[in-house]
């Protein structure tokens, strides 16, 4: 039986190589741009061949009889994708469409290895005809929602992005041209120098920034190219040119991609730009097949498409059962006919089970797999682990350089708090009375004024995002984004610890010694290093900024109890408050080494007695501090601390990628059919090659 065939679109999409064309850009003004991609493919050739690109294969994607069960806790499984089978061909657009609910994100997280624990796929999923991982860089997803860092400029953000993911064998110069070459492939070239911007600074438009993050994912050139919603939340002009830039790619690069997009809701234009299309409807197959045969489909099974009405729309409402007690779908050829939208449905999936073009499909599923094509390449070159941790450093200090949220307004807040505690504790003296006020401004500083570094944890959740994508994506690993993290904030933190210390030291007329003040200091910034450690921690158990302010601030708050200034470490009770929670506070030692730094070699007046008393003496009886051991101690303690609590990032990070998996396998796990899974590297770290 004839297999199916690509359909011509009835317009050309293809331009004229250099000549003068005038585009129309959403949100932008009408400008003539002089089209230079002949020249500039040329030299994308020439680089590709220099990096060994040219032995890439085109990617075929098939999927047969493929199941995938969520589970439900306590009332047990519920099918998502139920019996699909379907296929991908290179130099095709397939769009999976349906209403919301349908599973048209599942199939897509499904074939390209992203599923959740909780969920189970049974099937079978053929890449190139072989049961195979995905390599790095053969292939890439477009998430829904455009998770970028707003403070950088469309080309900083690809151009960042081209040297994290394209391997030390392209100098500095190909990356660029590799970069701007693919701006220039989705006309960002009039924004090239715009922030992408988000709160508090006005940016790009939804439209250019849906096609930043498709530029950020095809530097590699995949081969295979999975798209969720790429026109969610835009209108109809910005869709029209996302999609028109992606269906054009293959006429710029010269790539046989194959691209598979879930589409929400598709304008007419849009619709034309499908080859296939995959009509879903409560996890079963309405349709699969030519794009421009589904109206045809559709009426002959008693469903015709009114005249001048967006042949989606049609579909799409014809096969959506949420608003059934409201609407009925006509059913044409019956006097005064009206059919329930459930029994429509049933309708047309028995139909499409029953056609020739269901034939269609399983023979072409099989042919392709029969077709002898060479297996996807394992291993595709990657930037060096020292290149990536350089330039997340870079990316990450020129974030914070520009986003007002992490540190200059902490540093503003921070200097308005240190005026404060220097004008009411102004001119400390030697009395019986100063005693207790050193104590108080010491134990202020290293609690709540580090307490305060919690406010920068919206701006630390947004890098999280950021880094989630392009971890699923498999561009670095996390120990590179711990290291660049850690070295990008290490300046901004001794600003802010030098600024307001240097203010809250010297007003209220602590120890004037330097060795005394460089002390303060860096306990001062050991604290907040540990706050925004123990805040990345919280990041990775708890993702939602409000919900993780909470956590972070309880956490923080149990700790300065138990520290030994508000009750004293002899009175706290012995079960858990003090063995171990008082030593596995920090704030135990950030007392300690301020108190030892302050109070060692000072005398204070007795009161009433007129005899003097030591600073020994107080921090032995009044403060009951730990004398065994001097004040570098505490401090090296601090700094280790940090150290700890960045590695417990790490390992929390990689035991979630490790359990989730194997947790979610015992939950559905199911002997009725063998499994099938084609687990994506891409999407999955635990299987990229990265430290």
């Amino acid at each position: 039986m004839a297999s199916l065939h690509h359909h011509p679109l009835p317009y050309s999409e293809a331009k004229p190589n250099n000549s003068i064309v005038p585009e129309i850009h959403h949100d932008e003004t009408i400008t003539t741009t002089t089209t230079t991609t002949s020249a500039v493919a040329h030299m994308e050739e020439a680089s590709r061949k220099s990096n060994g690109e040219e032995k890439s294969n085109p990617i075929c994607l098939t999927w047969k009889d493929l199941w995938v069960n969520a589970s439900m806790g306590k009332r047990g499984t519920k099918a998502i994708l139920q019996g699909l089978t379907g296929y991908a061909k290179p130099g095709q657009l397939l769009a999976i469409m349906g209403p919301s609910g349908c599973g048209k994100s599942t199939l897509l997280d499904t074939l390209a290895g992203r599923l959740g624990s909780n969920t189970r796929q049974t099937g079978e999923i053929l890449v190139n005809g072989h049961k195979q991982s995905l390599a790095y860089g053969s292939t890439a997803y477009v998430t829904q929602d455009d998770s970028l860092i707003t403070s950088l400029t469309v080309r900083e953000a690809v151009y960042y992005s081209a040297q994290l993911q394209l391997p030390d064998s392209m100098s500095k110069a190909e990356k660029k041209e590799r970069a701007e070459f693919t701006i220039r492939e989705m006309g960002l070239q009039d924004a090239i120098n715009t922030r992408i911007g988000g709160w508090g600074c006005k940016g790009i438009s939804g439209g250019q920034k849906r096609r930043v993050s498709i530029c950020i994912e095809i530097l590699t050139r995949p081969r295979l190219l999975f798209l969720d919603e790429p026109t969610s939340g835009l209108d109809s002009a910005a869709s029209y040119y996302v999609m028109k830039r992606i269906k054009s790619l293959d006429h710029k690069d010269g790539i046989q991609r194959t691209v598979i997009a879930s589409i929400h809701q598709p304008s007419a234009e849009v619709f034309q730009f499908f080859d296939n299309l995959c009509l879903l409807s409560a996890g079963k197959t309405v349709y699969f097949g030519p794009a421009s045969a589904a109206i045809q489909f559709f009426a002959s099974n008693g469903f015709p498409c009114p005249a001048l009405q967006n042949p989606s729309d049609h579909l799409l409402k014809t096969i959506n059962k949420d608003f059934d007690q409201e609407m009925e779908v006509g059913l044409a050829g019956t006097s005064g006919g009206a059919l329930p939208a459930e029994a429509a449905i049933g309708i047309l999936v028995n139909a499409y089970k029953a056609s020739e073009i269901n034939e269609q499909v399983e023979t072409e599923v099989t042919a392709i797999s029969k077709m002898e094509i060479r297996s996807v390449e394992k291993k595709r070159g990657h930037a060096s682990f020292l290149r990536q941790c350089i330039v997340l450093t870079k990316r990450s200090f020129v974030n914070m350089s520009r986003d007002l949220g992490y540190y200059w307004l902490r540093l503003a807040i921070y200097i308005a708090l240190a005026i404060s505690l220097a004008t009411i504790f102004y001119h400390l003296d030697t009395s019986y009375a100063s005693i207790k006020d050193r104590g108080s401004l010491l134990a202020f500083v290293s609690t709540f004024i580090t307490f305060m570094s919690i406010g920068g944890f919206p701006s630390f959740v947004e890098d999280m995002k950021v880094f989630e994508r392009e971890r699923l994506n498999g561009h670095y690993g996390v120990t590179a984004f711990v290291i660049g993290n850690t070295l990008s904030a290490i300046p901004f933190v001794l600003i802010v610890s030098f600024i307001p210390g240097a203010i809250a030291y010297y007003l209220p007329g602590l120890q004037s010694r330097y060795d005394h003040f460089l002390y303060f200091i860096c306990v001062l910034f050991s604290c907040l290093m540990l706050v925004e450690s123990l805040m990345m921690i919280v990041a990775s158990v708890v993702p939602n900024y409000l919900m993780g302010i909470i956590t972070g601030s309880g956490i923080q708050g149990i700790m300065i109890l138990v520290a030994g200034f508000f009750k004293l470490p002899s009175t706290i009770p012995k079960p858990f408050w003090r063995y171990p929670l008082h030593y596995i506070a920090f704030h135990t030692y950030a007392f300690q080494g301020l108190f030892k730094n302050e109070y060692q070699g000072l005398k204070f007046h007795g009161g009433s007695s007129h005899k003097y008393i030591t600073g020994e003496e107080i921090m032995r009886d009044t403060w009951q501090t730990d004398m065994s051991y001097s004040k570098w101690v505490d401090l090296a303690i601090l700094v280790g601390m940090i150290g700890v609590y960045r590695v417990m990032f790490l390992v929390i990070i990689k035991i979630t990628e490790k359990v989730k998996p194997i947790v979610g396998s015992f939950k559905l796990r199911s002997p009725k059919q063998t499994i099938y899974v084609v687990e994506n590297p891409n999407a999955t770290p635990l299987h990229v090659e990265l430290v």
